[in-house]
C-alpha cells in the first residue's frame, strides 16, 4: 500500500513537471503533496534525533529533501540542511541528527519538504516535536549521570519548574555565563572537557534558582575505545588458541565506561566469544586450520575493531615444565615434558646452562617426555638451567623458570687427632677426628664411607668407616705415624687427607699458659709466639671445661705466617669456659705451643663456699673460715677474691646503717679466712661469705653469729655506785645525829595535826574531774588576791555557809556581812589559768574573799601553843606586807 502510496505521488509530480511550460506558475502549496514524517526517535545518551520518512527508492534522477529543526514551544529554526538522495535501498530513509544540547532541555521539533526535479518545493509537512522534560517541584539538571567524551565541548542546562528563574550554574566550582533558552531554561557552554584528577572521575554540577534551592547533578568524563594493536593468537596444545593484543591507553580502575571486548570467528558459525581487556581464550574448531578473526571494542563513547588472520599450525607455542635435575660432578641430567598433544609434530628443544652453553635437540617422544645430559660442567659449581621448544624452530615457547643446581665437589676432609698415653708407659692412643668439607656450599653428600689407612716404616693398616662416621680409634707405640683419610663418593673418592703423628717424647718443651681476659662479648680474639719451626701453618683446638661429658672436640686450621684467630662468640656459650690449644705444625707433626683458658662472657652467678665449723669469736671480732675450689673448671668465671659482710641484727639495730654493717673484702682466691674487727660484745650479727668474679659476688653462704659477753665491763658498772655509797656513808658518819634531826623534821607529821584524808581525797577527785572537763584555751593574765583574814580565828564562818565559788554575785545585791568581815587585798601576778576569768565591776564588788573557816579553826584547835604563835607571826608579817605595799 506504502508503495502504491508512493508511485502516485511520484507520477502526479512527473504530471506537473511535464505541463510546466505550458501552465505556467502553479501554486505548488496546492498541487504537490508534502513528505510525511512516520518515526521520529529521540536516543538521549548520544543526544540524537532519528527521522525516519517514505522515500522513492526507484527515482534514478535523486531526490532533494530540505530538513529543518527548531527549538522551544516558538520552533526557532536552529539548523536547515539540503538532503541528496541518489539511491536508496528502501522505500523508508533514516536521518540522524545530533544536538549540542540535551534533548530534555527544551522541545525539538523537525520538518521536512522535497524538491520535485531538484526544484519544485513541495509544501512543509507539520512540525514533529520531540517534547523536553517538564520540571513540576525540582530543578532538572541534563545530562545527568551520562559518560561524555573527553577533549570535547558540551552544553548544560537546567529546567526549572514554572515560573522559577536560574541565577547561577557551576561546574566544578566554577561558575559559567548562562544562556537562555527559553520558558526559563538556562545553558552553559563547557569546552574541552577534560577528565579529572580525582579518584572518580567525574563533574558536579550545581543550579540556584531565585527561592534559595539548588540543585546537583554528576557526569563522567571518559575516552572513546582505541583500536587494538599487534593483535596475535597462539596454541600450545591446538585445542585451545589464546588471542593477545595491546588494548592502547590505561583506564582508571574507577572510570564508569566500562569496555567489552568481543572475538568473532568470520570464517566460522562459532557464537561470538567475550574477552578479557588484553586477552581471550577460545576453544579451537575442529579441522579448521586458517583462522580469520575480528576483535571489537565497544563502549558507550563509541567501537573499534580489528582483525587477524592465521594458520594454527603455525602458530604452535609449546609449553615445557622441568621434571628433574640430576646433577653430578661435572656433568648433569635435565629432563622436562612438553604439555599438549604435539608428539605428531616435530618438536625442536633448546636446553641453556647458564653461564656457558646451549644445547638443542629434537624431541619426538611419544609420552611427551625429553631428557639431555649435559656435559663438561665444573665440579662444586652452581648452575642453573631452563629449557625452551619450537614446532620446525618457527615459534619459540617461553624459558621455564631457571633450576639452580650444583654439581658435585672435589670433597676434602678436615682431619685432626687426639693423643692419649696410655697405662703401658709404650703405647698410645690415637683418636683420629675428621670433617668433610665442601668450599662454597651448603648441600649434604652423598658419601658412601671413608678409608683410613696409617703406615710406620713400611708397614701398612686400612679401616673402613662408614659415612655416618667421622672417627676412628687406632693404638700405636711411640713411634712416628703417618695418617690419611679418603671419602668415597658415588662418582669416586676425594683426595686423601694426610697427618703425622709425632714420636712420643718425654723431654718436649712444657707448653706456656695464659687466662685469656673476657672484656668484650664479642669472642675470643687468641694470639700466640709465631715460631720458626711451624712450618705448615698452625691448628687451634678447644673443649668446654667442666663438663660431665666429653665435649666434642673441635679445632681450625691458621696458615703460615698468621699467629692471631678471632672465634665469634655465637659459636661459645656464655659462663662456660674454654681451653684453647694451640700446636704448630712441622714436618714431624704437630707440637703443643700454648694453653689460653678464658669464657667468652664471664658471670657473677658462682657457686657459693662452705664455713668450716667452729667458729672463733671475741667480744669484738669474729674468725671465720670458708673452703672453695676456685681452680674448678665449672665455674661460670675466674674467681678474683670473696667478699664477706657482717651484719648487726636485733630489735635494737637499724638494717643497712653503717655502724652496723661491715665488709672486708679479699682480694687473693687462694685466702679462706679473716677477721671482722671493731664488732659489739653480746651482738648478733649475721654474716655472709660469696666468691668475687669480675661481674661481681656469686651466691653468698649466710650464718648468724654472736660476740662473746665482756664480763669485766659488767663488774665494774656494778661496782662503782656501790663504792660510791660506802665512801658517802664514810664521809657522813662523823654528822650522823645533825643528818638524823634534819631528816626527821623533814619526813615527821607536826603533833596533834588531823588530815581528813577522805574529804581530802574526794575534793582531789571533784577537781580532777572539774579540771578534765575544762577546756585548754589561750593563756590570759588576771590578777590573783591573797586573803588576809582580819578577826579572830573563832569568828570565821565557815565555808560551806557562803556562797558557791563559781556563782556570781548580783550587781545591785549589797555584799553579806560575813563577806564584808573578810578584807582582800590585790595580789598582782602574771598567773595563766585555763579559761579566762570573767571581771567584775570594782563599784559594785570590790574584793572577792575565799576562806576555810573549818579548816582554819580546826588548825588552831590541834596547834601547840608555840605553833600557834608561828601562826600569828606569819599573819602579822602578811598584814605588814600588804600595808606597805609589797605584792
Amino acid at each position: 500500500m506504502i508503495s502504491f502510496r508512493t508511485s502516485l505521488i511520484n507520477l502526479v509530480g512527473f504530471y506537473l513537471i511535464f505541463f510546466e511550460d505550458y501552465i505556467g506558475c502553479v501554486d505548488t502549496v496546492r498541487q504537490l503533496p508534502s513528505p510525511s514524517i512516520i518515526h521520529l526517535k529521540a536516543i538521549s545518551h548520544k543526544q540524537s534525533l532519528s527521522v525516519s520518512w517514505l522515500v522513492n527508492s526507484s527515482s534514478f534522477t535523486g531526490d532533494i529533501y530540505e530538513i529543518q529543526i527548531s527549538r522551544t514551544e516558538n520552533y526557532s529554526v536552529i539548523y536547515s540542511r539540503n538532503l541528496s538522495l541518489i539511491s536508496v535501498d528502501s522505500d523508508e530513509y533514516t536521518w540522524t541528527w545530533t544536538s549540542d544540547l540535551p534533548l530534555e532541555c527544551v522541545d525539538h521539533s523537525v520538518r521536512i519538504r522535497h524538491f520535485y526535479n531538484q526544484s519544485v518545493p513541495t509544501p512543509w509537512c507539520d512540525w514533529k516535536t520531540n517534547h523536553g522534560a517538564q520540571a513540576k517541584v525540582k530543578t532538572m539538571i541534563f545530562p545527568l549521570q551520562q559518560v561524555m567524551r573527553e577533549h570535547t565541548s558540551a552544553m548544560f542546562c537546567c529546567v526549572p519548574p514554572k515560573g522559577v528563574n536560574i541565577t547561577s550554574m557551576i561546574l566544578n566550582n566554577n561558575e559559567y555565563p548562562l544562556i537562555s533558552i527559553g520558558a526559563g531554561v538556562k545553558a552553559i557552554a563547557v569546552a574541552n572537557l577534560t577528565i579529572p584528577t580525582a579518584i572518580i572521575k567525574r563533574l558536579s554540577l550545581s543550579c540556584n534558582d531565585a527561592t534559595g534551592k539548588m540543585s546537583y547533578a554528576w557526569n563522567f568524563i571518559s575516552f572513546p575505545p582505541q583500536k587494538p594493536r599487534n593483535l596475535s593468537c597462539t596454541t600450545s596444545d591446538m585445542t585451545t588458541v589464546i588471542c593477545t593484543w595491546d588494548s592502547g591507553r590505561e583506564r582508571d580502575p574507577n572510570d564508569h565506561n566500562k569496555q567489552t571486548y568481543t572475538v568473532r570467528i568470520e570464517n566460522s558459525d562459532q557464537a561470538p566469544i567475550t574477552c578479557q581487556r588484553s586477552s581471550c581464550t577460545f576453544p579451537a574448531v575442529p579441522q579448521l586450520e586458517e583462522y580469520n578473526i575480528s576483535l571489537v571494542v565497544k563502549d558507550q563513547l563509541g567501537e573499534e575493531t580489528g582483525s587477524y588472520s592465521f594458520n594454527i599450525s603455525d602458530r604452535v607455542f609449546p609449553v615445557v615444565e622441568v621434571n628433574k635435575v640430576s646433577p653430578g660432578s661435572t656433568h648433569t641430567t635435565v629432563s622436562w615434558i612438553v604439555l599438549g598433544n604435539l608428539t605428531q609434530l616435530n618438536l625442536l628443544c633448546q636446553v641453556i646452562t647458564d653461564p656457558d652453553s646451549t644445547t638443542e635437540l629434537r624431541c619426538n617422544n611419544a609420552s611427551g617426555l625429553c631428557q639431555v645430559k649435559l656435559e663438561h660442567l665444573l665440579p662444586n659449581t652452581r648452575y642453573s638451567t631452563s629449557v625452551r621448544c619450537s614446532v620446525h624452530g618457527r615459534l619459540w615457547g617461553d624459558w621455564t623458570q631457571p633450576i639452580s643446581f650444583i654439581t658435585f665437589p672435589s670433597v676434602t676432609l678436615d682431619v685432626w687427632r687426639r693423643i692419649k698415653q696410655l697405662p703401658d708407659p709404650m703405647s698410645r692412643q690415637v683418636t683420629l677426628l675428621w670433617t668433610p668439607h665442601v668450599p662454597g656450599s651448603l648441600v649434604t653428600l652423598n658419601i658412601l664411607g671413608y678409608v683410613v689407612q696409617w703406615s710406620q716404616e713400611g708397614q701398612n693398616w686400612t679401616e673402613w668407616k662408614d659415612s655416618r662416621q667421622t672417627q676412628a680409634q687406632v693404638s700405636i707405640d711411640l713411634g712416628q705415624y703417618d695418617f690419611s683419610v679418603q671419602a668415597v663418593l658415588h662418582t669416586g673418592s676425594s683426595i686423601p687427607a694426610h697427618i703425622t703423628i709425632p714420636q712420643g717424647d718425654d723431654g718436649e718443651i712444657l707448653p706456656v699458659k695464659k687466662r685469656l681476659s673476657s672484656s668484650t662479648a664479642a669472642g675470643f680474639n687468641l694470639s700466640w709466639v709465631e715460631q720458626d719451626s711451624a712450618t705448615c701453618g698452625y691448628t687451634v683446638e678447644w673443649c668446654i671445661l667442666g663438663e660431665t661429658v666429653p665435649c666434642t672436640l673441635q679445632w681450625l686450621k691458621v696458615p703460615e705466617g698468621n699467629n692471631t684467630l678471632f672465634l665469634p662468640a655465637e659459636h661459645f656459650k656464655a659462663g662456660c669456659r674454654y681451653t684453647f690449644k694451640i700446636y704448630g705444625c712441622t714436618e714431624n707433626g704437630h707440637r703443643l705451643l700454648e694453653v689460653q683458658t678464658g669464657y667468652s662472657q664471664e658471670l657473677k652467678f658462682v657457686q657459693s663456699p662452705s664455713l668450716v665449723e667452729p667458729f672463733q669469736s671475741t667480744v669484738s671480732s669474729v674468725t671465720l673460715e670458708w673452703s672453695y675450689d676456685e681452680d674448678d673448671p665449672a665455674h661460670s668465671a675466674f674467681i678474683t677474691g670473696y667478699l664477706v659482710t657482717a651484719q648487726a641484727v636485733g630489735s635494737g639495730t637499724l638494717p643497712g646503717h653503717p655502724a652496723n654493717l661491715f665488709n672486708v673484702s679479699v682480694a687473693d682466691p687462694r685466702r679462706k679466712s679473716v677477721t671482722i674487727e671493731g664488732l659489739q660484745q653480746n651482738q648478733e650479727y649475721a654474716f655472709s661469705v660469696s666468691a668475687l668474679t669480675k661481674e661481681g659476688p656469686g651466691q653468698p653462704t649466710n650464718i648468724t653469729i654472736r660476740t662473746r659477753t665482756n664480763y669485766s665491763a659488767h663488774l665494774a658498772k656494778i661496782l662503782s655506785p656501790i663504792l660510791l655509797v660506802l665512801g658517802c656513808i664514810i664521809l657522813l658518819w662523823p654528822q650522823r645525829k645533825i643528818l638524823k634531826s634534819v631528816l626527821k623534821e623533814i619526813f615527821t607529821y607536826p603533833t596533834g595535826m588531823n588530815i581528813k584524808t577522805p574529804e581530802f581525797d574526794g575534793f582531789l577527785h571533784e577537781m580532777g574531774e572539774l579540771l578534765q572537763s575544762q577546756k585548754v584555751e589561750e593563756c590570759s593574765c588576771c590578777d590573783i588576791e591573797i586573803l588576809n583574814t582580819r578577826p579572830l580565828l573563832d569568828e570565821t564562818t565557815a565555808l560551806r555557809d557562803a556562797e558557791p565559788m563559781n556563782t556570781l554575785p548580783d550587781p545591785g545585791s549589797q555584799p553579806s556581812p560575813s563577806a564584808l568581815s573578810l578584807s582582800c587585798e590585790p595580789l598582782q601576778a602574771e598567773y595563766c589559768p585555763q579559761s579566762v576569768p570573767v571581771f567584775w565591776d570594782r563599784t559594785t564588788l570590790q574584793q572577792t574573799c575565799i576562806s576555810n573557816s573549818n579548816y582554819v579553826n580546826t588548825m588552831e584547835e590541834d596547834l601547840s601553843e608555840a605553833q600557834q604563835v608561828m601562826i600569828t607571826y606569819i599573819k602579822t608579817s602578811l598584814e605588814s606586807s600588804q600595808s606597805s605595799g609589797i605584792v
